[in-house]
């Protein structure tokens, strides 16, 4: 069988732009919580916030508002407990189920990302009008329809 040579235009599509940009925005996160003597990684932050909005989250529940695979979920777990931003505790209706709870600490820990993230956000809109804004949210979210589509194969 011969094999058909394929011509992609690596540089004029989405997949690097969004892939570099994405790994741009998580070194400027570290870089800015480490210069802000916060231990915390992108991950936890994101465990942080789903648990600021709605603490007491099952693991399960909290497994997929952060799309990460349970076993991911659980070392991420572990190492949040020991850092005392988190605590789990066995659900009293069922026993197979923890239920994730925010420390003291760790609403802290949040509160400190706060004007970093904020700062970040606006550094990335910089010079980017409402506009402009509006119809990258809407690209972004075709892009991820159209990879969570069940036409998508790979």
């Amino acid at each position: 069988m011969k094999s058909e040579n394929i011509v992609i235009d690596f540089e004029n599509s989405i997949g690097p732009w969004l892939g570099k940009t994405s790994k741009i925005v998580d070194y400027y996160l570290q870089e800015a919580f480490s210069q802000n003597g916060i231990d915390l990684s992108k991950e936890q932050m994101i465990v942080l916030k789903k648990l600021n909005d709605q603490d007491g989250l099952h693991q399960h529940e909290l497994a997929f508002l952060t799309l990460r695979d349970k076993s991911t979920l659980t070392r991420l777990l572990t190492k949040m407990e020991k850092k005392c931003y988190i605590t789990r505790k066995q659900s009293k209706e069922d026993k197979r189920v923890n239920n994730v709870y925010l420390t003291n600490l760790g609403k802290d820990v949040f509160n400190k990302t706060r004007p970093i993230i904020k700062k970040i956000l606006d550094t990335m809109q910089h010079n980017i009008s409402k506009e402009e804004k509006d119809q990258m949210i809407k690209t972004l979210q075709k892009i991820q329809f159209n990879l969570n589509s069940k036409e998508a194969s790979l």
